[in-house]
């Protein structure tokens, strides 16, 4: 079949309208969980050390799903890969509402890992945008689709009070209602994409670049290192990636915790993590406006100095609902974004189109990994030295976002299919 840019611009607007729909289902599905998610570990383990370990697994989870949708994607394209992730998460959500019901720690910890299949294949839509964007126009194609989980995310924590309100009604502990919300949420994202994502963004991508198959010399592994190897940019977006993962999950995992213990309310906890959420998202598109225009390095460090100001502010605050907290959370969700949302499309278009599912998977593999070692540390930084400390760590950290920007602005990674670099030319 012979595409025209008519066609292929006609295609992309359409991928664009199912992920926005699907991101911001899938968005509620995801935070409106982690907003409760140490409070509800704590209450069933008894440990406050052991708080940190739910949203960890989860991570951990995001971190082989992501791998693993990746390596599905290359075959069976982003439609099937991506219906899957959600139909796993859904199954994650439901397993942590029986876990809190019976108060099984272990039972709770399983389906954090399921549940963990939500964020990754949030994080894999935006690969989906990105596949037949113009070369351009990647970075906002990827952070509408960023933006578009704002509508879902934002509201996530905000429904705490209610879904709480509706477990108790059908006879299940509080603090479970929100997971009760994501199952359905979840489920319903994954229809929108079975039934609407075609043709298949990656399909028609490697069809206009002339390439059939997924590259499958070698094992993954070594087509990644092979890839990293040869192109730095590509290694310096997985360092930016990790790095600006693990700060933000370390500090907003405890962060409800922390407030809590100054006796916050359910409510003002969930308003503070939709704050970090509208951080996280709402500002991607004028993310990926500045990073179209002035570069991906200056960009990443623009991302650097917002964070630092985030962990200044977070990290001096104190226990309890203070406004000092609510600006430092909505800061370290835009720092978040200008990092992921940059350090993506770096990727993307350093990457040879053949060998861009493996490359995708496993950066996404290795920030989660790097994230769910911060959740884990979080806990134990907070319990032996407070939360103040936990964000000191973090902006230890932000320095290999620094270090990404650097190796970006000397290397010399470019777009290799030339295919799709012609919509970009009037």
């Amino acid at each position: 079949m012979s595409l025209t840019d008519a066609d292929v611009r006609r295609v992309q607007r359409r991928t664009l309208s199912v992920l926005v729909v699907s991101q911001a289902l899938g968005g509620l599905g995801t935070t409106v969980g982690i907003a409760v998610a140490a409070v509800l570990a704590e209450r069933v383990s008894g440990s406050e050390s052991l708080a940190g370990l739910v949203q960890t697994m989860q991570v951990l989870g995001a971190a082989l799903a992501a791998y693993l949708l990746a390596r599905l994607a290359g075959v069976r394209g982003r439609r099937v890969s991506l219906t899957i992730g959600y139909v796993v998460g859904g199954l994650g959500a439901a397993l942590c509402v029986l876990g809190g019901t019976l108060g099984s720690f272990a039972l709770l910890l399983l389906g954090a890992v399921l549940l963990g299949s939500n964020s990754a294949t949030n994080y894999q839509s935006r690969y989906a945008a990105a596949d037949l964007a113009a070369p351009g126009h990647r970075a906002r194609a990827l952070s509408v689709v960023l933006w578009a989980t704002t509508l879902g995310a934002v509201l996530g924590p905000n429904l705490v009070g209610p879904a709480g309100a509706l477990g108790v009604a059908l006879g299940l502990p509080r603090l479970t209602g929100p997971f009760l919300v994501s199952v359905a949420v979840t489920f319903i994202a994954s229809v929108v994409l079975a039934l609407r994502l075609r043709p298949d963004p990656l399909f028609v991508a490697r069809e206009l670049a002339h390439v059939t198959a997924p590259d499958v010399r070698g094992t993954s592994w070594d087509r990644v290192r092979a890839v990293v190897a040869s192109r730095p940019a590509v290694g310096a977006a997985m360092l930016g990636m990790s790095a600006s993962h693990a700060v933000m999950v370390a500090v907003m995992v405890m962060t409800p915790l922390h407030m809590d213990h100054g006796g916050a309310t359910l409510e003002i906890i969930g308003l503070v993590v939709s704050i970090h959420v509208l951080g996280m998202y709402f500002f991607a598109p004028v993310v990926g406006v500045v990073a179209d225009r002035i570069g991906r390095a200056q960009t990443l460090l623009v991302g650097a100095l917002v964070f630092w100001v985030a962990l200044a502010l977070s990290g001096t605050s104190p226990m309890g609902a203070s406004l000092r907290i609510g600006v430092g959370l909505f800061l370290l969700g835009l720092g978040w974004s200008i990092c992921t949302v940059t350090a993506s499309v770096l990727l993307t278009e350093a990457t040879p189109i053949e060998d861009r599912t493996d490359v995708q998977g496993a950066a996404d593999l290795v920030m989660n990994v790097a994230a769910a070692a911060g959740g884990a540390l979080a806990g134990v930084v907070v319990g032996v030295l407070g939360f103040g400390y936990l964000n000191v760590f973090a902006a230890i950290l932000v320095v290999g976002v620094l270090v990404a920007a650097l190796i970006a602005r000397s290397s010399t990674g470019t777009p290799d299919d030339r295919s799709i670099a012609r919509l970009s030319r009037p």
